[in-house]
C-alpha cells in the first residue's frame, strides 16, 4: 500500500506528489516574498541613513565637479582587472580538466558584470558565469560551480589578509573602531569555511547533515558545490598562484577607490582605503540589495565619516565607485545586445 510519501528509488503517488509540489511551490513563493521584503527593508534603512547625513544638493555639486583625470585613472584601474580575472578563472577550470579560451572567459566576466546590475550584488554575476559555462561544457556543472565559488572564497580570504595589513598600517593614525570586530567575524567565518570544504575529517563529520539537507531540499546543490570546491584540495600550486594574482587585483581595486576619492577632493593617503576596500568588498558579496544599492553609499558615509571626511564628499566617493561598476557593465551590455541581434531570426520578405 502506498502512503503518498516518496520511497527511495520509487515514484511518488499522484496525490502525495501534487501535495508536495504545492507545498514546495508555496515555500518558494514565501521565501521570495521574505527576500523581497528584507531587501526593501535594508534599502529603506540605508537610504534613510544617507538622507539624514548628507545634503543632496551639495553632493550633486561635488560629483559634478569631480576631477576627470582622477576619474579616468579610477576607471582604468577598474577595467584593467578583468583579463587577469579571466586568466585566474582559466587556471581554476584547467585544474579540473576544463579547457576554455581567455577571450571567452573575459567575455563571460563582462557579461556577468552587466547581469550583476539587476541582480543582488555578485550573486547574479556568479550565477551567470556558472550557467553560461555549464552550457558550453555539459556534465561539468559541479567543477564549474566549484571554480566560481572557490574564486570568491579565495577573494574573501585575500581580502581579509589585506584588511589585516590595513589595520596595522592605520593603527594609531585613524579611528576605525567597531570595524575591527566586523573584520574579526569575517576572519573566523573564512577559517571555518576553509576547514569545512578542505578537511577530510570535516567531510566525514558533514555526513550527519545529509538528512537535514534533504529535508530542506538543498542536499543536491550543497553536494555539487562541496564536491566542486573540495576537488581543489590536490591542486595547491594552482591555489597559491591564484591567491597571489587575487592579491594584486584587490590592490588595483583599492587604488581605484582611492582615485575616486581624490577626484572629489578627499585628501587621505591610501592607507585607510586598505581597510575600507576589503570591508566594502566583503559587504558587497552579501546580497543585501540589488547591486548594493544604498548599502554601498551608506558604508562610505559611515566609514569615511569616522576619518573626518564630510558626509557629502563620502557619499560622492561611494557614488563614483558605483559609476565604476557601471563602466565595467557597459562592455557586457554591448555583448548581450550584439549577441541578441545576431540570434534574432530574419523576417521573411513579403
Amino acid at each position: 500500500m502506498t502512503s503518498g510519501l516518496d520511497e527511495p528509488g520509487g515514484t511518488p503517488t499522484r496525490r502525495g506528489g501534487l501535495a508536495r509540489q504545492g507545498s514546495w511551490g508555496r515555500g518558494i513563493l514565501g521565501s521570495r516574498r521574505l527576500r523581497v521584503g528584507a531587501t526593501l527593508l535594508v534599502t529603506a534603512l540605508a537610504t534613510a541613513y544617507i538622507v539624514l547625513q548628507i545634503d543632496l544638493g551639495d553632493s550633486v555639486r561635488i560629483i559634478a565637479d569631480a576631477d576627470p583625470a582622477w576619474l579616468a585613472l579610477s576607471a582604468f584601474l577598474t577595467v584593467v582587472t578583468v583579463p587577469p580575472q579571466a586568466w585566474r578563472w582559466q587556471m581554476l577550470l584547467k585544474a579540473r580538466g576544463i579547457v576554455e579560451s581567455i577571450g571567452w572567459l573575459t567575455r563571460a566576466y563582462f557579461v556577468s558584470y552587466a547581469v550583476g546590475q539587476v541582480l543582488p550584488t555578485a550573486v547574479g554575476g556568479d550565477a551567470s558565469r556558472i550557467y553560461e559555462t555549464t552550457k558550453r561544457h555539459p556534465g561539468f556543472g559541479s567543477p564549474i560551480a566549484g571554480s566560481v565559488l572557490l574564486e570568491r572564497a579565495i577573494g574573501g580570504a585575500v581580502t581579509l589578509l589585506l584588511a589585516g595589513v590595513g589595520i596595522v598600517l592605520a593603527w594609531g593614525h585613524y579611528d576605525i573602531g567597531a570595524y575591527l570586530w566586523i573584520e574579526l567575524l569575517f576572519v573566523v567565518m573564512t577559517l571555518l569555511a576553509g576547514v569545512v570544504f578542505f578537511s577530510r575529517s570535516a567531510r566525514r563529520a558533514l555526513r550527519v547533515t545529509v538528512p537535514l539537507l534533504r529535508r530542506l531540499r538543498i542536499e543536491r546543490i550543497f553536494r555539487l558545490v562541496y564536491e566542486g570546491i573540495h576537488g581543489y584540495r590536490e591542486h595547491r600550486g594552482t591555489l597559491v598562484l591564484v591567491s597571489a594574482l587575487t592579491l594584486l587585483l584587490q590592490l588595483s581595486r583599492i587604488a581605484a577607490i582611492w582615485a575616486s576619492a581624490r577626484a572629489v577632493g578627499i585628501d587621505l593617503s591610501i592607507r585607510p582605503y586598505i581597510v575600507l576596500g576589503p570591508l566594502l568588498f566583503l559587504v558587497m558579496l552579501i546580497p543585501f540589495t540589488i547591486n548594493g544599492l544604498a548599502v554601498r553609499e551608506a558604508f562610505f558615509v559611515s566609514f569615511l565619516g569616522r576619518l573626518g571626511v564630510e558626509a557629502d564628499a563620502a557619499f560622492a566617493c561611494g557614488f563614483l565607485f558605483f559609476v565604476m561598476t557601471l563602466v565595467l557593465a557597459l562592455p557586457g551590455l554591448a555583448i548581450i545586445c550584439w549577441e541578441g541581434l545576431r540570434r534574432r531570426p530574419a523576417v521573411p520578405d513579403g
